[in-house]
This record gives C-alpha cells, structure tokens and sequence, in this order.
C-alpha cells in the first residue's frame, strides 16, 4: 500500500498548449525557445512567466524538459507553469518522467500525445515538504549520472584532440602524408543484399546493419538473421578489425568489429574495410573517417553535394593521407588506453543508472 494518496495526473497541473513561433519570426534573445524534444531557438520575448515544464506533443512525444526560466514553448508542445495543488516543479518533473508519458502515443503515423490520456495517470502526491526531499535526493543521483556520461563523452573529445596533434587536419592534409586511394589502403566490399524471396531459413546467421554502428562502436542491442550458405559465409563473414562504414544514412559513420560475437556477417547498407596491416591501422580509417565527415570530406568533387550514398566505387576511389604505420600504431595505443579506463568507469557507470532508475522507481511507486 502506497504511503501517499493517489491522484489522477489531471488533479495536480494542466497540460497548456504551447504557441506557434516560426523560426523567422524568432529574435535570437535570451529565452529558450522549445519544442516538443528540447530546446529549438532563441527569442526575445517569453511565453511563461518563470519555471516551466515543457512536455512534447508531436513528434517526440511524452517527451519531458525542464526550463528554469521563462521560456517560449512551440505549438508542438504542452506546458506546465502553474499546478492546482502546491508542488515542487522539480519533484513533477521527475514524477512527469517516471510516467513514461512516451507511451501514450495513439497514432502510428504522426506521433501525438492526448492531454486527457495524461490526465488519467495515477500518480502518488506526497506533503510539499516530502516532494522537496524526494526532488533534492533524485537531482544528486542525476546530476552524478550526467556526469558520467560527460566523462565518457570527454573521451571521444580527447581522441579527437590527440588525432588533429598527431595528423594534422587530414581533409586538406597540411602534414604532408603520403596520399593513396582508399582500396589501395583497406579491401573493401558492401555487405549481402537481404532478399526476402530467397529467404530459406536453413542458413539463418546473425547479420549487422546501418542501425548497429555509431561512431567509434557497436550497438548490438537489435541483431537481425538472415540466411548466409556456405559461399556467402565465406565471403560475408566478419573478422576482428574489420572497419564497418555505414554506405547511407550518416555517410561514413564507422566502428571497428572486435569479435563482439562468434559468428557475425553483414548487410549491403554496409562496408567492410579491411585494412592492409602494412599500411594502415584500424583505429585510425575510423577516426579518419570522422574527421572527413565533420568536415565534408566525403563530398563528391564533381558534384559538390555531399554522397547521399557511399557508393562501393566512391569509397574506393576515395583519397586518404596515409602516415607511417608507426604513428598510426602509437593513436591506437592512446585510444586503448582510453577504452581501459572506460571499461574501469563502465561498471560504476551502471551503477550508478542502476541506482537513479532504482530512486525513481521507488519514489513514485
């Protein structure tokens, strides 16, 4: 039995519809200008009067953020600036969260978020001065959180920085490399075709797509099958240190396969790169590859437009600095050390989102 009463969401706050502002009717002031996932401009004059709660509408719906000052929310969203019973704003704000209001969306072809159907969420309301407790307790264990992910993502910051000391900006090469196509460095192919007519499922095997590689790693959360005989496993399977560059999408988005599974293969919205070990080290094709596309180094000379496709030809014909295989291997060093110290941070980095998702949970329920 809950120690709180419990309330229908509608008996704590409204939702308000948010306001229409076009992005050329904003003045690029001081208010946050938001919509339905986040802050989208800047103006000079404010919808809400202080602390506000901005939930999305469309789109991304359900979605909750928190503006402590006064803010504009766009018509793709609701916004909580005054509630019917005395609340903490940061105590709802969390309450809004744990909700999951992202689940209450109806419509599979524009997303969109029934304010009625929030209102008839139970939630538990306790005294103002148990709220702020509540609030105060939950904010540490997400600012501790926050802080995690910062210190991973000050990793890849620091990469880059030692990469650009190390090889120069390799888009214009000013360091003077060596310069060779892309298929003189790294055998290259695009994965197997998936053909739902041709599909048996007497070969089923475990097959990496788009979706699977972020930068710099693997998501292998979703793995998909299809079948792969004898001829095609022969030439679609995965080896350790094969760079995987997504071929559409976020062009030349790469990760290094490092034998995360016994057996894996890959689909055509893939390459594969194989580096040659006398020419080039996988660490540095992917970090590369980052470089030349943050800063339009996958651009089509002829065209000028960056490749909506990267073509197996493209890649091939694609022309890279190639440093002394030595300093390659000395930024593969740095980035293992790196990843050490990630994996050391790992375990404490899930527990402490253990230990935030554990609060919530037992705060609200």
């Amino acid at each position: 039995m809950n120690k709180y009463p419990i309330v229908p969401l509608g008996e704590v706050c409204d939702f308000v519809y948010g306001d229409g502002l076009k992005e050329t009717d904003r003045k690029g002031g001081d208010i946050p200008v938001y919509g339905s996932n986040g802050i989208v401009g800047w103006h000079d004059e404010a919808l809400t009067k202080g602390e506000t709660l901005i939930i999305g509408r469309k789109g991304s719906i359900g979605e909750v953020r928190f503006s402590k000052v006064p803010c504009w929310a766009i018509d793709t969203t609701y916004f909580i600036e005054k509630t019917k019973v005395p609340c903490d704003f940061t105590w709802l704000y969390y309450t809004l969260k744990a909700l999951d209001l992202t689940r209450l969306n109806k419509s599979a072809a524009i997303p969109g978020l029934n304010r009625e159907d929030a209102y008839e969420q139970k939630i538990p309301l306790p005294p103002l001065t148990e709220q702020k407790r509540i609030a105060s307790l939950l904010a540490r264990a997400d600012r501790l959180r926050q802080l995690r992910r910062t210190a991973h993502d000050l990793g890849d910051a620091l990469l880059q920085s030692v990469f650009l000391e190390m090889f120069g900006h390799v888009r214009v090469n000013d360091k003077k490399w060596e310069l060779s196509k892309f298929e003189d460095v790294c055998e290259t192919r695009l994965g197997k075709m998936l053909d739902d007519k041709k599909q048996t499922g007497k070969h089923k095997r475990p097959y990496l797509r788009n979706f699977n590689v972020r930068w710099y790693e693997l998501d292998l959360s979703d793995i998909a099958e299809m079948d792969f005989d004898e001829k095609d496993r022969k030439e679609f399977r995965l080896q350790y240190g094969d760079v995987l560059i997504c071929e559409g999408g976020e062009v030349g988005r790469a990760a290094i396969w490092r034998n995360e599974m016994e057996e894996c293969y890959f689909q055509k919205a893939l390459h594969r790169a194989r580096p040659n070990p006398k020419l080039a080290n996988p660490e540095y094709i992917v970090h590369l590859l980052w470089w030349l596309a943050q800063s339009g180094g996958l651009v089509d000379a002829t065209s000028q437009v960056t490749f909506a496709h990267l073509t197996g030809e493209k890649l091939k014909e694609l022309v890279i600095p190639v440093p002394p295989l030595s300093l390659q291997e000395e930024f593969a060093g740095v980035v293992a050390r790196v990843e050490s110290l990630r994996g050391r941070m790992g375990e404490s980095t899930r527990q402490v989102e253990g230990l935030f998702e554990s609060l919530l949970a037992e705060a609200f329920s």
